[in-house]
């Protein structure tokens, strides 16, 4: 079996699949002014059919783990009917959404009936005044209620992500709010540097900050680093013995990130990304069409490794195609 590899030697085992960049949040990071509609590109968001063709192909590919993304994919209708196509290949074992989580406390159930193999929630804070000032709507209470609906269906694999912003929620007092969060809760928490795209210069510079802060903070604390295998991706782990939950970070910025990476990104209309920073993309969605195109898809998709560069050469301000995150999933 051909499968997804570099000429580096990275190997790529994880999707990340945007169904669609409609958000209904206000994140200062990404979609401060709320989303609007890309006039110049008027293509539809791909549809079941077609996702599920493309499942199939990357389950031939060796993808093993597909993370369903937006924009905030359960405004889609059909969600729910995504994850099950999804999940009828073999070869993926771990399908999983991103979420905002603004109807998590409603949708817990369905989440949960679907087959769904993890959650990760994006909440930049625990402090109501500060989720409300970051993604412009009060609804932490729902959010958290979401979480415990989940829990109560003994729902595993539950991660909350949060952008970490210098004076917003970079604080020791937020770094031990959250410590204690996870001390009696089987949750994963993770921070991630801010990163700057095309159209959010002004704030990056004023709010980023480096995730060595929070690390120094985790040091001090004796969390002790776990390490996995050479596929596991960037994102760095911190275990303690008495906690339930576990610490991480991504930090992009960092030295050597882009030798672990082990994912490609598709946008909810139809391109492949090799990176989530590439000044170029490569629409893929004409040949998930009948059933009969799966193997050119899959050859598609295997060359276009060749093109994957070695970094994403974010440190020198390369931003590539993204005016902000909600177009790719981040």
């Amino acid at each position: 079996m051909n499968i997804l590899k570099d000429n580096f030697g990275r190997r790529f085992p994880y999707i990340r699949l945007s169904i669609s960049d409609v958000c209904n949040f206000k994140c200062g990071y990404c979609l401060p002014d709320g989303y609007k509609i890309n006039k110049a590109d008027n293509r539809t968001f791909i549809n079941t059919q077609e996702i599920g063709r493309l499942a199939k192909a990357l389950s031939e590919l060796g993808v093993s783990k597909i993370r369903i993304t937006g924009g905030e994919p359960t405004i889609r209708k059909d969600y729910l009917e995504i994850i099950k196509i999804i999940k009828k290949n073999s070869g993926i074992k771990k399908t999983v959404i991103t979420t905002n989580g603004y109807k998590l406390n409603k949708i817990a159930k369905n989440l949960k009936d679907s087959g769904l193999d993890g959650i990760n929630i994006s909440i930049d804070s625990l402090n109501s005044k500060t989720f409300k000032q970051v993604t412009g709507h009060d609804r932490l209470h729902e959010i958290l209620e979401g979480i415990q609906e989940l829990q109560k269906l003994n729902f595993k694999n539950i991660k909350i992500n949060a952008v970490l912003m210098k004076g917003i929620n970079d604080s020791e007092k937020d770094f031990k709010e959250w410590s204690n969060f996870i001390k009696n809760n089987e949750i994963d928490f993770r921070y991630i540097e801010l990163m700057q795209t095309g159209d959010n210069l002004d704030y990056f510079q004023k709010y980023h900050i480096s995730a060595n802060k929070f690390v120094d903070f985790l040091n001090n604390d004796k969390w002790i680093i776990q390490t996995f295998g050479k596929d596991a991706g960037p994102s760095k782990n911190f275990i303690k013995a008495e906690y339930k939950g576990k610490f991480g970070v991504i930090a992009p910025y960092s030295k050597d990130f882009c030798k672990s990476c082990n994912r490609l990104r598709i946008t909810a209309k139809g391109d492949l990304r090799l990176c989530l920073f590439l000044v170029t993309g490569i629409n893929i969605r004409h040949l998930m069409q009948k059933d009969d195109q799966i193997e050119e898809l899959k050859d598609l998709i295997l060359n276009q490794l060749n093109y994957k560069k070695e970094s994403h050469y974010l440190e020198i301000g390369e931003t590539g195609l993204n005016k902000n995150l909600s177009t790719i999933g981040g």
